[in-house]
């Protein structure tokens, strides 16, 4: 399936409802399983990858298959991995390259009882009863390894036999979604310490209570990007907050440098502009990888060279994002490039560089590589002149109803022969 997707009109105005934060979600589906009590959840995400969490968490099957729900497969390794009997943990293809070497490692530790079935470090897992859970429950664990590995081991912490201590060694790679877990955990109830990077959390209950899941900021992302390319722009999204525990909320500042402005509301907020681009824009993306691709292309459409760095994660998402926005950008007219080393003497950072203004005389057909912010990212070039957007079905994983708002905003999506 593709999409051929453009937009008459280039201003934009209306009024989205936000999905639930996918983060979020999933976060609180695996609490409310660690609960002895069952709670509501209000507002829950209905992406894939959440609706696979609800799904799998509720099965009986011996066999659970996660698809290429990264975060559903790591969070459920965890909890699994303190259930009595035996099961199975596979996923996708692309699933089947992602490591989970560091997570089994420290369940093991624990106590717990996972072997590969194929290549060692990689899914799929054979999960069994555990051997001797409690026989430690310390842990030394670099920090720059994937959050969710760290926030996996946090959550079932409270229901270990004798708690949980994480030393993290080293620069933490993607601190909000760490704090995000925390701040989660101890609004059901969960107290703890951290610090010197250390974390402690003693054995204890969760508390039920009902819970409402805010608004994605990762999905207001490209709202912002199609308001930052209109000629025009007055556009209302509902169900964020200003008090945000995501770290894509940093999404309203960075769009201010390329000429928006965001006004809150009792349910949300307005998105209008308010004049040009600052220049050039340099940010570290270590707290919001997710948003990297997104800024890239509207970047290039408005011929704003960008400065990139925090990008470490990229590479081991759903595609390789960092060669795969290399190649479509490529495709417009502009570079995506790493700079030399000598740029990163004094910060020891790897930095990025965006240069040159998208421009296009027939539709660039758009590959996605099985990537949900793929297709996203691009999309909103297409308020510029029309794109195509190749199996554009690959953002159910986190956003649904995307190409739905797009439709509801006044683009024009038709369906062409592959």
């Amino acid at each position: 399936m593709t999409f051929l997707i453009s937009k008459e009109n280039k201003q934009l105005t209306g009024d989205i409802l936000l999905d639930g934060s996918k983060s979020i979600s999933n976060r609180a589906l695996l609490i409310r399983a660690l609960t002895s009590e069952h709670f509501d959840i209000s507002h829950l995400s209905t992406s894939e990858d959440s609706q696979t969490m609800v799904r799998l968490l509720n099965s009986a099957d011996q066999e659970l298959d996660a698809g290429p729900a990264g975060t559903t497969f790591r969070f459920l390794t965890a909890y699994l991995a303190i259930k009595e009997g035996e099961q199975i943990l596979t996923g996708s293809a692309r699933m089947k390259q992602r490591p989970i070497g560091p997570l089994v490692d420290a369940l093991n530790i624990l106590g717990a009882n996972i072997q590969y079935l194929e290549k060692k470090g990689y899914p799929p897992l054979r999960i069994g009863d555990p051997q001797n859970l409690g026989k430690s429950s310390t842990l030394q664990i670099p920090a720059d390894i994937s959050s969710q590995f760290i926030s996996a081991l946090l959550m079932i912490a409270p229901v270990l036999p004798n708690g949980l201590e994480i030393k993290l060694v080293g620069d933490l790679v993607s601190a909000s979604y760490l704090q995000m877990t925390l701040t989660m955990m101890h609004h059901f109830g969960i107290t703890y310490s951290y610090q010197d990077q250390v974390i402690r959390v003693p054995t204890q209950s969760y508390q039920a209570k009902p819970y409402t899941v805010e608004a994605d900021w990762s999905a207001a992302s490209y709202h912002y990007a199609a308001a930052s390319l209109a000629v025009d722009a007055d556009l209302r999204l509902h169900g964020l907050q200003p008090q945000s525990m995501q770290g894509d909320s940093i999404t309203s500042a960075l769009f201010k440098k390329l000429g928006l402005i965001t006004t809150w509301h009792n349910e949300g907020l307005q998105i209008t502009r308010h004049g040009k681009p600052d220049g050039m824009l340099e940010h570290d993306y270590l707290l919001c990888p997710d948003i990297a691709q997104t800024i890239a292309v509207a970047a290039a459409g408005l011929g704003i060279s960008s400065l990139f760095s925090g990008l470490e994660t990229l590479s081991i998402k759903e595609t390789d994002r960092i060669a795969a926005l290399q190649t479509e950008l490529m495709k417009v007219g502009t570079s995506f490039h790493k700079m030399p080393a000598r740029f990163s003497k004094e910060t020891q950072k790897t930095y990025y560089m965006l240069e040159g203004k998208a421009s296009w005389d027939q539709p660039p057909r758009f590959a996605t590589y099985h990537d949900h912010r793929m297709a996203m990212a691009f999309a909103p070039l297409s308020i510029l002149a029309p794109v195509v957007i190749e199996d554009p079905g690959v953002v159910g994983k986190s956003y649904p109803g995307f190409w739905d708002d797009l439709t509801t905003l006044g683009w024009s999506i038709e369906l062409i022969d592959d």
